[in-house]
């Protein structure tokens, strides 16, 4: 998971969010961010980006 705050558009930091969590749930969100309002930029708003797959399961024994 990752939590960060809205970037500008086309910014170095968009792109790093987006290679995390894609960059169409990233758009995603930013259409619904921009709908409600939400404030962008280092004091805005910020979102909690969770993993679209499970967890896979760890081996017995490893760490």
């Amino acid at each position: 998971a990752m939590l960060t705050n809205f970037h500008l558009p086309k910014s170095t930091l968009l792109m790093l969010v987006s290679a995390f969590a894609g960059r169409d749930r990233i758009l995603a969100a930013y259409a619904t961010a921009i709908e409600r309002r939400y404030r962008f930029y280092s004091f805005g708003d910020c979102m909690l980006i969770t993993s679209p797959h499970p967890a896979l399961p760890r081996e017995p024994g490893r760490e």
